[in-house]
């Protein structure tokens, strides 16, 4: 029998099974992203059903069984980011980063960096409600593609090398493109370049913010990007993020199996 698998993880999503079960999407630094079964959480005397909640960083106990889907048998929370749920906008960015995660990344091949830009978009999320905003959105967005290889480039004309007059977007070319190069591209305004640039040299703190416009080209410049090279359609983001309050029926839970 393999021995219990202890890891530290972020609970991505929470859908129920049966009549007392949930299925998990766990992130985890060394295993990516793993499903699990918790068996008779949603019953009243759950010894740890409060601690699997969505966006909950935990330390968890599996047992692998033969298939994909491992079993929960112990978790303690380590960070609940309690902050972000006072608000519906902050869970609403909160449940489409933790989207854009097991979409991009949904194997078990390992991203330690995935797990920790995560934990800081959460933490952040959860510390100002300023945070959840298409631009921080787009700018975690900009660092998950960082992280799975398929960041666009930024520097040069993705097509011919060129460094002036930077003025579209092609993901089939693999990032911006001069005007000669633009052919099969969108335009884009140099703000949203700009955007770009900034928002993955600098911490996600420090995430720039623009106009409507500008994220709307930025954000189209992500999906793109990841529907071209990683074969994953994002969900959309600008304007996504507003004040609806969460469904009253089972509060979290019931807005993140909706929501994701």
């Amino acid at each position: 029998m393999p021995a219990p698998l202890k890891t530290e993880a972020v609970v991505l999503r929470s859908m129920r099974y049966g009549e007392a079960d949930r299925i998990l999407h766990l992130y985890t630094p060394m295993r990516g992203r793993v499903a699990a079964i918790a068996k008779g959480v949603r019953r009243t005397r759950s010894r740890f059903g409060a601690r699997l909640e969505p966006f909950l960083h935990v330390l968890v106990v599996l047992h692998e069984g033969r298939g994909e889907l491992h079993t929960v048998t112990g978790v303690d929370t380590i960070e609940t980011h309690a902050g972000l749920r006072s608000h519906a906008p902050t869970i609403t960015a909160a449940a489409h980063a933790c989207d854009a995660v097991s979409r991009l990344f949904e194997t078990e091949e390992p991203h330690p960096e995935v797990f920790r830009v995560l934990l800081r978009e959460l933490a952040l999320l959860s510390a100002d409600a300023a945070r959840a905003s298409p631009a921080n959105g787009l700018a975690f967005r900009l660092k998950l593609l960082l992280a799975a290889g398929i960041m666009p480039q930024l520097g040069a004309c993705a097509s011919c090398g060129e460094r002036q007059g930077l003025f579209a977007f092609s993901a089939a070319a693999g990032g911006v493109v001069c005007d000669s190069c633009a052919a099969g591209g969108f335009a884009l305004d140099a703000q949203a370049y700009r955007f770009l640039v900034s928002a993955l040299a600098n911490p996600l703190v420090e995430a720039p913010e623009a106009s409507e416009l500008v994220l709307r080209q930025v954000e189209r410049a992500l999906r793109e990007t990841a529907e071209h090279h990683a074969h994953v359609r994002l969900r959309p983001l600008v304007g996504a993020i507003a004040g609806a309050p969460p469904p009253a029926s089972e509060g979290l839970a019931a807005l993140s199996e909706s929501a994701l």
